[in-house]
């Protein structure tokens, strides 16, 4: 049976959208109580900003045979057990049957700065998964299947992401894959690999520039951490786990 990719772009672009115009809610608001200096960090921070992406994981995962699945984006439900940590709070986690499905963190990162931005998200990244899937080795979700772990991110489309940044490293050489790469080359690198270390089932990233609050405009790096792979992925093990649990 083919995947069902649920007209995924159009939804992407209406995501991008609602993100933006969240995102500017947020800082009118701000503006208005006299907190205008946190604008920049709220608009990265807001939990809301990525609703319209999970909208389209939740249409993925109805479409592709787990209609009855428990979709859970509340905060309160997003806690998953961790092996170097006692718990790690998760952006959304599809559960079915009492079996972890899939467990997803949507990220974005807005300028002006991206530098100090950049090293953190990855760090998160790195170390999130390494906690989860040591968690799943040692059992803590019971005994079950590789789950679906997930990690995708909206990066702003801006001249200061796309230029060149140089890196001092006086010790050792930077790997020549970040060597002037600009910080959405980069964060393309990472999702790659963290996809070939195993670290995460997809890793994706996405530009979109801040008038695409009228279109929903957006861009990609490269076909191995597209929004179409993303998606593609997750219908795909979805499709198996329905076929299994029946």
């Amino acid at each position: 049976m083919a995947l069902d990719l649920v007209q995924f772009e159009n939804k992407a672009r209406k995501a991008i959208r609602e993100f933006w115009n969240s995102r500017d809610e947020a800082s009118q608001k701000q503006a208005a109580t006299g907190k205008s200096d946190q604008g920049e960090r709220a608009g990265v921070t807001s939990g809301k900003n990525m609703d319209g992406f999970v909208a389209l994981v939740m249409d993925i995962v109805r479409a592709n045979g787990l209609a009855h699945a428990e979709i859970h984006m509340e905060r309160a439900v997003l806690t998953l057990p961790g092996y170097f940590r006692p718990t790690k709070l998760w952006d959304l986690l599809v559960i079915h049957q009492g079996e972890l499905i899939a467990a997803i963190e949507l990220k974005s990162h807005v300028g002006p700065s991206f530098g100090n931005n950049f090293n953190n998200r990855a760090e998160e990244s790195i170390g999130t998964a390494h906690d989860f899937w040591t968690a799943y080795r040692e059992g803590a979700f019971g005994k079950q299947p590789r789950p679906f772990a997930g990690w995708l991110m909206l990066v702003e489309d801006a001249p200061k992401s796309r230029a060149p940044v140089k890196d001092k490293s006086p010790h050792f050489p930077v790997s020549d894959e970040f060597r002037n790469a600009s910080y959405l080359k980069r964060y393309d690198v990472l999702c790659q690999r963290l996809m070939q270390e195993q670290l995460y089932s997809s890793a994706a990233v996405i530009a979109s520039p801040r008038d695409a609050i009228t279109n929903g405009k957006y861009s990609e790096l490269s076909g191995m951490t597209s929004l179409k792979t993303f998606v593609s992925t997750l219908a795909g093990h979805v499709a198996v786990q329905a076929s299994r649990l029946g």
